[in-house]
């Protein structure tokens, strides 16, 4: 390979790159909303009662210069309570709680790590082959 080739295969790939890291990242976040949500489906994570908080989960997926954000979360206010629990509290009218963590989030960063590293490479990949 020559040096024009190689200047314009990496032109291409810079005009390619926000639409291909964007689609992949959309990918990360499907799949990380799966995962949480599935282990949000029962123990070790929480019960299931209505559904509702499991399906709370989203992700959201935007567009950056050469590039692309995905943020995983939920807007349920007992999000941070089932995932880290609390000890020995007392609310405002003298009730007593204690609630053991049942993590759900946590124990699918791994699984989101690698998926996003996964379509990184192949990101990559699709934009020199």
């Amino acid at each position: 390979m020559n040096l024009d080739d190689l200047a314009n295969r990496l032109e291409d790939a810079a005009d390619q790159i926000g639409e291909t890291v964007e689609r992949r990242m959309r990918h990360v976040g499907t799949t990380g909303v799966a995962r949480i949500r599935a282990n949000a489906s029962g123990r070790p994570g929480p019960n299931v009662i209505t559904g509702q908080y499991r399906a709370s989960w989203q992700a959201i997926t935007r567009g950056i210069p050469h590039g692309a954000e995905c943020t995983i979360g939920t807007n349920a206010p007992q999000g941070r309570r089932l995932e880290f629990g609390f000890w020995d509290m007392t609310d405002s009218i003298g009730r007593h709680f204690f609630q053991p963590p049942y993590p759900h989030v946590q124990p699918a960063l791994s699984h989101i790590e690698d998926t996003l590293h996964q379509q990184m490479r192949a990101a990559v990949g699709e934009l020199f082959t």
